[in-house]
């Protein structure tokens, strides 16, 4: 039977990376800011669903992952590569 987790049990794939490429941004980016700059693009989320996307807690949509590749300058394969 398949389960809705990732190999490490996380609830996506992408976390880790959308964390590691924040942190690489060139101007410092806080999850606080990342939302804010999620907002601007149409997304409704907040810091604490991006904390909780980046350690694994929360589900992330097809429609969230679009916006998140956009805001941070990346492709969807970078996302869900590990």
């Amino acid at each position: 039977m398949y389960k809705n987790k990732a190999a490490g049990g996380e609830n996506n794939i992408c976390g880790q990376k959308v964390k590691e490429i924040r942190e690489g941004l060139p101007e410092r980016t806080s999850q606080r800011k990342l939302a804010d700059m999620l907002q601007v693009a149409g997304l409704d989320i907040d810091k604490n669903a991006v904390q909780r996307i980046e350690s694994g807690k929360r589900f992330v949509t097809d429609i969230e992952l679009k916006a998140i590749a956009k805001v941070l300058g990346v492709s969807y394969q970078e996302l869900l590569d590990n």
